[in-house]
């Protein structure tokens, strides 16, 4: 018994042909993207403008001698760069920034966890806490150098006052170069409200019946908190580690505020961040070129920690739903 042939559907009067179809689909496609092009072209212009074409101009200029004045740049390739290598300030300024960095982010990143933590635990008045907490991050940083100049006084300051009720002999925080880098650490951590709302919503998410089962297997709070929380919250803490071990290493405005506000010359060695070094260079030696060399050494060792960073997080860091 032969099969029945199979014939197409016939087109009825009023269906367009395929090719018209396929006319139009394409041109609904192509005013789709081009209005979608239109709405994020603000942030491609200033993507262009601001960061490719700027860093562009930068990476030009560490291969000149810039002369602002004349607003000439004779070519000078990598005589910046060598001049880099050659400078003990160079080498002295990446100590304390990496200092620095190695210093605030374990602990803006341990306090911001614990500051999340304790307010996750408040019964009543969340939300005022909340602000509370978060008010010091919307200070200016003029105002929190002022009140950590006043704070950080080694005769009359308010630390070592509390300190001496112990019988403890504060130390000159601002005047003692072994303590000048942990004084601007903790200058640094009164703003860790940013990281404590990350952690809040990182921790909001955790599923609670997970906490449940763990309770009725017997595990106790601190054993809930290192096998359940703390892998659940990997990620969050990763991203918070990167995005501070970035803003670490570019650290200015504290040091700058607590040490150069009046352009003095006899700021102490341990003061000298890198930022601060590369700002001297540019605006008061008006070296732009060497800058500009500069920050672009700044952005390779960025790039590079970041890379050992998210190579590092594959063996640490947990996401939910990965199957390993």
């Amino acid at each position: 018994m032969s099969a029945a042939p199979v014939t197409a559907p016939a087109l009825s009067a009023d269906s367009p042909p395929p090719e018209r179809g396929r006319r139009r689909s394409s041109r609904t496609n192509r005013r789709e993207a081009m209005a979608g092009y239109l709405f994020i072209s603000p942030w491609i212009i200033g993507f262009l403008v601001f960061t490719v074409i700027s860093m562009s101009y930068s990476a030009f200029l560490s291969m000149t001698d810039y002369d602002l004045a004349t607003d000439t740049a004779p070519w000078v390739g990598t005589e910046n760069y060598a001049q880099l290598v050659d400078d003990p300030k160079v080498l002295q300024s990446l100590g304390n920034t990496f200092t620095f960095a190695l210093m605030s982010v374990p602990l803006e990143t341990a306090f911001a966890l614990l500051l999340a933590l304790l307010l996750m635990s408040v019964p009543r008045g969340k939300g005022f806490f909340r602000v509370l907490y978060y008010l010091p991050k919307m200070t200016p940083a003029v105002a929190t150098a002022a009140v950590f100049l006043l704070l950080l006084n080694g005769s009359r300051g308010a630390v070592n006052q509390f300190l001496g009720f112990f019988g403890i002999q504060g130390p000159q925080w601002l005047l003692d170069p072994d303590w000048i880098i942990p004084s601007i650490v903790l200058m640094s951590a009164w703003a860790v409200a940013g990281s404590m709302i990350i952690y809040m919503a990182a921790l909001q998410a955790v599923p609670m019946d997970l906490y449940e089962a763990a309770a009725l297997d017997g595990a106790g709070p601190v054993r809930r908190f290192w096998r359940i929380t703390i892998p659940l919250i990997s990620p969050t803490t990763f991203f918070l580690v990167v995005t501070n071990t970035i803003s670490s290493l570019q650290v200015f405005d504290q040091a700058y505020l607590l040490f150069y506000r009046d352009g003095s010359s006899s700021a102490p060695s341990a003061s000298l961040f890198y930022g601060i070094y590369l700002y001297q260079q540019a605006f008061q030696q008006f070296n732009f070129g060497l800058a500009a060399a500069m920050a672009w050494v700044l952005f390779v060792i960025i790039m590079l920690i970041t890379l050992v960073q998210v190579k590092v997080s594959s063996r640490l860091v947990h996401y939910q739903g990965e199957v390993r």
